[in-house]
């Protein structure tokens, strides 16, 4: 599922004030992290990912490798915060505006 620009202008609006969930520290994005984010996007289906100064990894190599490792979609990178979204395949709490054909 690919979002288009008016769905991620709405999932920007709804993160807008969440706090970061899961924090990258020295370790780098780890097997540990992939699954704390896979958790969190389970409760709560929109999350941020704090990416601490100390983590080796590059953002936009983070950007890149977290969001499939967790089947989900980037909605925004803003600093070194992501946003990620994943619709919870049975209860969806977040309704999408539609894709106009």
């Amino acid at each position: 599922m690919s979002l288009t620009g008016k769905q991620r202008r709405h999932l920007r609006a709804l993160g807008h004030h969440l706090d970061p969930v899961v924090q990258l520290g020295k370790h780098g994005l780890t097997e540990g992290i992939i699954a704390a984010v896979n958790d969190a996007l389970e409760t709560h289906e929109l999350v941020k990912v704090r990416i601490g100064t100390e983590c080796p990894d590059d953002r936009a190599d983070v950007a890149e490798r977290l969001p499939p490792a967790v089947r989900a979609e980037l909605a925004q990178i803003l600093g070194r915060t992501l946003l990620l979204y994943r619709r919870h395949p049975k209860e969806p709490k977040i309704q999408l505006p539609r894709a106009t054909p």
